[in-house]
């Protein structure tokens, strides 16, 4: 029988921020202020910001958050005067950035949908496309690259967060590999039981071909990367990066 994994992870991340979840943890009015003053820096993987240069001017700027609900990026982006639409499964990731524009008194396009399926808007969009780590929820990834392409406007940009998929071969306290690569709860019951038993929802290894040649695949142009760690634990502490970030552009 076919597990429909998508709605497992939706209620799986709604239960981890109740539970204080660090990605969904709103901004605070003093953040918001703050950032009215001036970009200070977010978040695509745990802890590298983001150049500045890597987005250009947000003025004016129709700007997507793919998987990006919670509070912590849009907020930021429309304090900079980009007019934001959020995009995400998790329905508590959605009632924070709800939260957020009605404290400080701005609009923005909240959209719940399945970003395995069609994303809902029209071809070209979206100046910029901001997807923070979220790819290592869904299986097939390079339907997302395809859809990113379709809605972004020429010279439109993509940044993403992705887990290179490293750590899903070694148990949680990484003191030995476990798992041979692709981790796929799908189609490997061992995967399976060790999500449940762990509360991880349904969570996937994805390759660099799956990852960065996939946005090639896709039409798009890379442009810049990055690598970062998890901002714990033992791969952290030996410097050993479990994570890149991407810009890439629409010609």
């Amino acid at each position: 029988m076919e597990i429909n994994y998508t709605d497992i992870n939706s209620k799986t991340i709604d239960s981890w921020v109740d539970g204080g979840w660090e990605w969904g943890k709103a901004i605070s009015h003093e953040e918001f202020l703050q950032a009215k003053k001036g970009y200070p820096g977010v978040l695509l993987t745990p802890t590298k910001k983001v150049p500045l240069e890597w987005f250009g001017s947000f003025e004016g700027k129709k700007l997507l958050g793919l998987a990006s609900g919670g509070g912590q990026q849009m907020p930021v982006f429309t304090a900079l005067g980009a007019e934001c639409t959020v995009l995400d499964y998790s329905q508590r990731q959605l009632d924070n950035e709800k939260m957020v524009a009605e404290r400080e008194g701005y609009e923005i396009n909240i959209v719940r949908a399945d970003m395995t399926k069609p994303l809902p808007f029209e071809d070209e969009s979206f100046d910029i496309i901001f997807h923070p780590v979220s790819n290592c929820y869904i299986k097939d990834v390079q339907h997302v690259w395809n859809e990113c392409y379709r809605i972004l406007k020429k010279g439109g940009i993509l940044l993403a967060g992705l887990d290179n998929g490293i750590a899903f071969a070694w148990g949680e306290d990484f003191k030995e590999i476990i798992f041979t690569l692709p981790f796929d709860p799908l189609t490997n019951p061992e995967h399976m039981k060790y999500m449940e038993e762990n509360e991880g929802g349904v969570q996937f290894s994805h390759t660099i071909e799956e990852q960065i040649d996939g946005q090639i695949r896709a039409g798009l142009r890379l442009t810049n990367v990055f690598q970062d760690t998890d901002g714990f634990g033992k791969f952290h502490e030996h410097n050993i990066p479990t994570f890149w970030a991407t810009r890439s552009v629409k010609d």
